[in-house]
């Protein structure tokens, strides 16, 4: 019998060849023809300066490559209802998998969407007690609180025997909507006093409404009604006077001739302004919004957002009201709990994810938590538990957008553990982030600069993470980078006074902010950091404070008109050419006739991705041709907005086209480390950590004696955070008071004061555990913060 005696392997099957996705030739925003190789089934990470092009590469190339294609497969009629993804500016695309994006933007805003909506907690926790709750009140529909209560009867007509038979049928449905609030937990009242002033008549002008005063259409229609004496003041209105003038139904009538609609003023208002975005309106409709409406706890519910019956069936003593309400630590502890075999299957699922909020660091949150009030790192958090629970998952790309943004360095840990996680199950993990901690981890480093936008765009460096730091580039060289102690703190020149602070979770807390310095609020990811500052430092009157909602703008929208530097300049323009100032701006009189000042022009194709050219007509200028025979400074308009802020602040600053507020402007774009970016960039296409420096770059200019700022540090690469610094130098030593919630070191052993909250998060927090100099928490090394912060300056 022959046996074999060579040892050679089987040759690899060809299947197994495919371990790389190749990038060639990528142009997408200022990538400059990129082409990289990226190895599957491992952990990249992808570094640069922020505005470097790491967006544009995975996010804007790979995964909506990825996306589309998936999409794509889909019947057109089912893709009619899809966003329509443009095929992006890259040569080839090879290797693509699945693309699971796990990004920053923040959760729906809807009233209605809380934690346990969207991760599917809810709709377990609602079938858990349609079978177990005591007294049992129905399907999960009655525990929800996205479900009304409707019940209807009527006739039904059928044929039966070849006659039409009719028969009386009746139907209800049991929900849990609360039939106050609607689900919304609060109520809004309105301000009758801010509506009209009753000791006027509607002839003298009682109705304070912007728009329903100076005689228009609108204080017409309730003059000439009919219904009420427009002589009479409006105190002296009888019930059904007072009814038909704030509460009638709608109803057509005649008007100096012309056919309208008459209805009572509340629901006029509440259909005209308060159902539209209030970030739309203008600035005096959007003023008298928030001094006319309340918004209160709705009576009925208690803010629970259910019916009365939903919150009556318990299991053990616990309604699902009580339930949503717990910790979510609190009510994993309460699942596992159970000994119920008839829902063994369902509880273990909810236990997993209940767990996997624990794993997550989220434990401190509650499931009824509204999703629009988590920070941009928490709702980046919540998607990634509904991933953690895919668990036969394998061999898909997880894209991640800076998942340690709003993260104590204590947490980064874990998050590097879950993206570890995920890459031993077989699925390529890219992430984009700037932490040191987390690009310590990668097995491949893909580095993009050298420098931000039209000087970034290219790979600087591929490989291991020892590699990087010998590269000498921008990365390489930071990543070793440790902030010292300072050697002398600033002298406070007052203090800030809070006393028995109480906001969600804090635990009656004093503190004396000292004003005059640079103040670091820190503590771990729900320790109560952004309650106490925001809670008790509103903006306002002498308050700037610069939060982490995202900046809002179109495709039209650039940096020039949202910090408003585009006023000056197009005022600049009409006066040198004494021509109106409206010429200057693509979206009124001067735009293109052609692409209406888009400098594109956009072609749906219906089933297919739709496609964008460049306006034949301007040659993407987005003027009119007549426009630009206007000069300033040898100029035109066109070629100022391609201008970065730098040179720009130059053209400005001297000369002809000397426009001091311009240069004002422009000098704070620089300040904030945005000096490269062209004035008529659109807005979509700028990264997290540029939209969050222009926020900041606006919020310089406005009239404040103490600045809060919420993690400026967010999306800024170690490079950029040196630059950071000296801008909040800059400010303290100009006068002003400075206090940032911020979890990077190097701002903390900056910083002249510190306050640490903790110990933990949830109710595990909330209360001060250090005041005092960086100095004094290393020394002390009494807190997480504390150790941490004594491992990063070495001491």
């Amino acid at each position: 019998m022959a046996t074999r005696t060579d040892t050679q392997p089987p040759a690899p099957h060809v299947a197994d060849s495919h371990d790389l996705i190749r990038v060639h030739g990528a142009r997408e925003n200022n990538l400059k023809d990129v082409s990289v190789e990226i190895p599957k089934r491992r952990l990249t990470v992808f570094t640069g300066v922020s505005g470097s092009g790491k967006s544009s590469l995975v996010f804007d190339t790979i995964a909506a490559e990825s996306q589309r294609l998936i999409n794509e497969t889909y019947s057109a009629f089912v893709q009619g209802f899809m966003p329509t993804l443009a095929r992006p500016e890259v040569d080839v695309l090879e290797g693509l998998t699945t693309a699971i994006i796990v990004d920053q933007q923040r959760m729906g805003a809807d009233p209605r969407s809380t934690v346990g909506t969207a991760t599917d907690a809810n709709a377990m926790l609602r079938i858990l007690f349609s079978r177990l709750g005591q007294p049992h009140i129905g399907s999960p529909k009655a525990f929800s609180f996205n479900v009304a209560s409707i019940s209807g009867a009527g006739a039904v007509a059928f044929e039966r025997g070849g006659k039409t038979v009719k028969e009386r049928r009746s139907f209800s449905i049991t929900g849990g909507m609360c039939p106050r609030c609607e689900g919304r937990a609060t109520v809004t009242d309105i301000d009758l006093t801010q509506l009209f002033d009753d000791s006027k008549s509607l002839n003298e002008g009682a109705i304070t409404v912007p728009g329903y005063t100076g005689g228009g259409w609108n204080s017409r229609l309730y003059i000439e009604s009919g219904f009420y004496d427009p002589d009479k003041p409006i105190r002296t209105y009888t019930k059904k006077e007072l009814h038909d003038f704030l509460h009638h139904e709608p109803v057509r009538m005649k008007i100096a001739g012309i056919n309208m609609t008459y209805e009572g003023l509340i629901p006029r208002i509440q259909r005209s302004m308060l159902s539209k975005d209030k970030e739309a309106m203008q600035p005096h409709v959007r003023e008298f919004v928030d001094r006319a409406v309340t918004f209160t706890t709705c009576p009925e519910c208690g803010g629970t957002r259910l019916t009365e019956a939903a919150r009556s069936s318990k299991i053990g003593g616990i309604s699902i009201a009580d339930a949503c309400a717990m910790e979510v630590r609190d009510l994993a502890g309460w699942v596992r709990g159970f000994g119920e075999p008839s829902v063994a299957p369902l509880l273990a699922t909810l236990q997993q994810t209940l767990d996997s909020f624990v794993e997550i660091g989220l434990g401190y949150l509650s499931l009824e938590r509204p999703s629009a009030t988590l920070s941009g790192g928490e709702a980046q958090r919540v998607k990634m538990i509904r991933q953690l629970g895919s668990s036969p998952l394998t061999d898909v790309s997880y894209v991640f957008d800076e998942p340690t943004a709003g993260l104590h360095p204590h947490d980064v840990q874990q998050m590097n553990d879950l993206l570890l996680q995920l890459r031993d199950k077989g699925n390529t993990v890219l992430v984009v982030e700037h932490e040191p901690e987390t690009i310590a981890v990668a097995d491949h480093v893909v580095d993009l600069g050298p420098g931000a936008g039209t000087a970034g765009g290219t790979v600087c460096f591929e490989g291991t993470v020892e590699a990087l730091r010998a590269s000498g580039t921008v990365t390489g060289r930071h990543l070793d980078d440790r902030a010292t102690l300072k050697e002398k703190v600033r002298t406070p020149t007052g203090t800030l006074e809070i006393r028995g602070a109480t906001t969600h979770n804090l635990q009656d807390v004093d503190a004396d902010i000292p004003l005059g310095v640079l103040v670091v609020v820190t503590g771990v990811a729900g320790s109560g950091k952004s309650s106490l500052v925001h809670g008790s430092i509103p903006a306002g009157a002498g308050v700037v404070s610069v939060d982490q909602a995202a900046i809002k703008g179109s495709r039209r929208s650039n940096p020039a008109t949202y910090t408003g530097l585009l006023d000056p300049i197009r005022k600049a323009f009409a006066k040198a050419n004494g021509v109106k100032p409206a010429l200057f701006s693509a979206n009124s009189e001067g735009a293109c006739p052609a692409c209406n000042g888009a400098g594109v022009i956009y072609t749906d194709l219906a089933m297919m991705a739709g496609v964008a050219t460049t306006c034949e007509e301007c040659e993407g200028k987005r003027f009119d041709a007549s426009v630009l025979e206007y000069k300033l400074g040898g100029r035109d308009i066109s070629e100022v907005l391609a201008m970065p802020a730098t040179e720009a602040g130059e053209f400005f600053g001297t000369g002809e086209a000397h426009t001091p507020a311009a240069h004002a402007i422009l000098s704070r774009l620089a300040d904030v480390g945005l000096g490269y970016l062209s004035l008529g960039q659109p807005l979509t296409t700028l990264s997290g950590g540029e939209r969050q420096r222009l926020k900041l770059a606006t919020h310089m200019a406005d009239k404040g004696g103490v600045y809060v700022l919420d993690e400026p540090t967010t999306g800024l690469h170690l490079a950029d955070v040196e630059q950071l610094l000296g801008l909040l130098d800059r400010l303290v030593d100009a006068g002003k008071s400075v206090i940032v919630i911020e979890h990077h070191q190097s701002v903390m052993a900056h910083a002249d004061w510190i306050i640490d909250l903790g110990p933990g998060a949830g109710h595990d927090g909330g209360r001060i555990v250090f005041e005092g100099t960086p100095a004094d928490l290393v020394a002390a090394r009494s807190t997480l913060t504390g150790e941490h912060l004594a491992a990063y300056v070495g001491t």
